[in-house]
């Protein structure tokens, strides 16, 4: 199966992981909607939702950059209807959007836990259910959250809880819709990596150029998220992957090409959150 003809609709993606994702998709000569808030450049992140729409046209694909908030009940309803008015379908919802703080529970302004909540929780619940309606007219329709296994290791429900909170409200809404919506054929899941990301949340939070340089590149988010994608809704759902074990089963036995840095062995790459 492939995306060709199909319609994404996705939250974010106006760079990083959520653009890769979506020009792997346009390689197929996929619609994309992308719904972000990224109107205009900002200081310290590269892209708008303009841009991403620049790139995923000349990599094959149809865009449709909607600017607006998912925290936004009317922007979600805007997007959905925008999505429907110009491609005729929406085949996949992708959850890329997702506000990351790693303060401690005492340093955690409540205004982050508000963010996150409402972008990584809230939005990943509205968007999914606005878009079921259409999901159920497509022949194949997936939701894929980006969000990790519930894990419930202390080491990582304590280590900054506004956050873990916020990431497992992603993963559960996406496998409570996958139980509630199986019968009517909706794929959902969720996606999340062994290593991290070279992305601007990588560079800013996590530990700058040294972490960066020991990172694998968003393409392999990408490759997985594809392969997720076009599986047959059927026969994969309700499940937190991890993406190194979907390109395994895909048949991808060498990731040294995913490296931020080539040549860089496995063994010096560093390991992403939530995962033991």
């Amino acid at each position: 199966m492939s995306l060709t003809g199909t319609t994404l609709l996705m939250s974010g993606g106006s760079r990083g992981i959520g653009l890769a994702i979506a020009l792997r998709a346009a390689a197929d000569g996929a619609n994309i909607a992308l719904l972000a808030k990224t109107d205009a450049p900002h200081p310290r992140l590269e892209g708008t939702i303009h841009t991403a729409a620049e790139a995923i046209r000349a990599a094959g694909g149809r865009a449709l950059p909607i600017v607006g908030d998912v925290r936004d009940d009317g922007d979600i309803r805007r997007a959905v209807d925008a999505t429907l008015a110009e491609f005729g379908s929406i085949d996949a919802v992708v959850n890329n959007a997702s506000v990351i703080d790693l303060s401690g529970t005492l340093d955690l302004a409540e205004k982050k836990y508000d963010l996150m909540q409402g972008v990584n929780v809230r939005g990943t619940f509205m968007l999914s259910r606005a878009a079921i309606p259409a999901l159920r007219e497509s022949g194949n329709p997936h939701i894929l959250s980006l969000s990790p296994p519930l894990n419930l290791n202390p080491k990582w429900l304590g280590a900054h809880t506004g956050y873990t909170l916020a990431k497992y409200g992603m993963t559960m809404a996406t496998l409570g819709i996958a139980a509630e919506f199986a019968a009517a054929g909706i794929a959902a899941n969720t996606l999340w990596p062994r290593t991290t990301i070279a992305t601007a949340a990588v560079q800013n939070l996590l530990g700058g150029d040294r972490v960066m340089a020991a990172s694998r590149t968003p393409q392999i988010y990408a490759d997985a998220a594809y392969a997720v994608l076009t599986a047959p809704a059927a026969e994969l759902t309700g499940r937190s992957l991890i993406v190194e074990d979907v390109l395994t089963a895909a048949g991808v036995t060498d990731f040294s090409g995913y490296a931020a840095v080539p040549g860089t062995p496995d063994s010096e790459l560093f390991p992403d959150i939530f995962l033991d």
